[in-house]
């Protein structure tokens, strides 16, 4: 009864609105991680690659395997890197890691000597988001020891902004500005890989000198905005439409307690319906009493605890309301939309968080 719906027209639009940003020079990794944000890694990942996606972009080693066991033929960056008991696995299924650690370097290539074979790499570097990566400063180093592992191949350098999506540009500015002194560190040390990429999302629209020759778009392919500045600069179309169904319909008295806790009492006679979804399926608890959802196009409250399978909403001042009556979680209805963002805003996170969360037991249902 509670499905998601994911549009491939809408993830086709967004690409090329994406494609039409970027110098045509430049390749596109398509990041389609944590099961493509929510909406199905491997479904989304055929797409792009009929799209043109000239990479793809997982976080582990495991998310690589799942694409290439369904069929995907391009390149597969693993962003994240690998550890030292992926190595076999990495290379069995054909995988590009990200490497930034030494340790990892021996293993690799030695797991590629033993194979007769040359391991293509991407360095990671840390130019200021303080996660992963060899600290700009110590690239030349590294790139030294590693250029002695003969069955490893340096193809790219990479690195991630922390903050392309602000209205400021000054930090990301000189997270770009570090990243160029690596580049010409490369030169000076005669290494010319192929790729350099450090463009997410909203580097990709906010930075162009930043394109290099890869982008890293990710949250922006389904629909969503890294940030409401962006709005005005690109327009995107929202991929995933969460529905469910009103399960069941109950006439409430005024001083009515709805769900665990009693933390929502009626101040009317009311109707309430019940929704089979609840934070099992990743609608969030901290949407209790707080939340809305659309229903003939009108937006409702979502009242009392959510709870692990159902939610209640107040549909009184809805007229016509039946049992089986559609319900947007998130999504379009009649000239509505609930989004990602928004949905961020109400419980203090992210339209990222809010994608990824969409649960297993939520069916994916394939438009376009």
């Amino acid at each position: 009864m509670t499905t998601a719906e994911i549009d491939l027209g809408a993830l086709d639009h967004n690409y090329h609105q994406l494609r039409q940003l970027t110098y045509p020079t430049v390749k596109f990794l398509a990041v389609v991680k944590a099961d493509a944000y929510g909406h199905g890694a491997i479904p989304v990942s055929k797409r792009l690659e009929e799209l043109g996606a000239d990479f793809l972009g997982v976080a582990t080693v495991q998310e690589g395997i799942e694409l290439r066991n369904g069929g995907i033929k391009k390149p597969i960056l693993v962003l994240s890197g690998v550890y030292q008991e992926e190595v076999e696995a990495a290379l069995d299924y054909h995988l590009t890691p990200m490497l930034y650690r030494w340790d990892i370097a021996e293993v690799l290539a030695a797991a590629a000597s033993a194979r007769g074979i040359k391991v293509p790499i991407h360095i990671k570097v840390d130019t200021g988001m303080g996660r992963i990566g060899v600290l700009f400063e110590e690239v030349p180093a590294f790139v030294n020891h590693v250029r002695k592992l003969e069955n490893l191949e340096i193809e790219g350098i990479a690195s991630h902004f922390s903050t392309a999506d602000e209205k400021s540009a000054s930090y990301a500015e000189e997270q770009l500005r570090r990243f160029l002194q690596v580049i010409e560190e490369m030169k000076k040390l005669g290494i010319h890989p192929p790729f350099y990429h450090i463009a997410n999302s909203a580097a990709v629209v906010n930075l162009p000198a930043a394109q290099f020759t890869v982008v890293r778009p990710g949250i922006m392919l389904y629909g969503s905005y890294p940030s409401t500045s962006l709005r005005d600069k690109v327009s995107l179309r929202q991929v995933m439409c969460w529905k469910s169904r009103i399960a069941d319909l109950k006439k409430v008295p005024t001083g009515y307690p709805i769900s665990y806790g009693r933390t929502f009492v009626t101040q009317r006679p009311s109707l309430i319906a019940a929704i089979p979804v609840g934070y099992a399926d990743g609608y969030n608890r901290l949407l209790s009493n707080r939340g809305e959802v659309l229903v003939k196009g009108k937006r409702t409250p979502v009242v009392g605890r959510v709870c692990m399978d159902w939610t209640m909403v107040d549909v009184t001042n809805i007229s016509g309301v039946e049992v089986g009556e559609e319900v947007v979680l998130m999504g379009g209805q009649l000239g509505d939309e609930i989004t990602p963002e928004e949905i961020g805003e109400w419980i203090g996170t992210n339209s990222y968080e809010i994608l990824c969360s969409v649960g297993k037991r939520v069916q994916r249902i394939y438009k376009g």
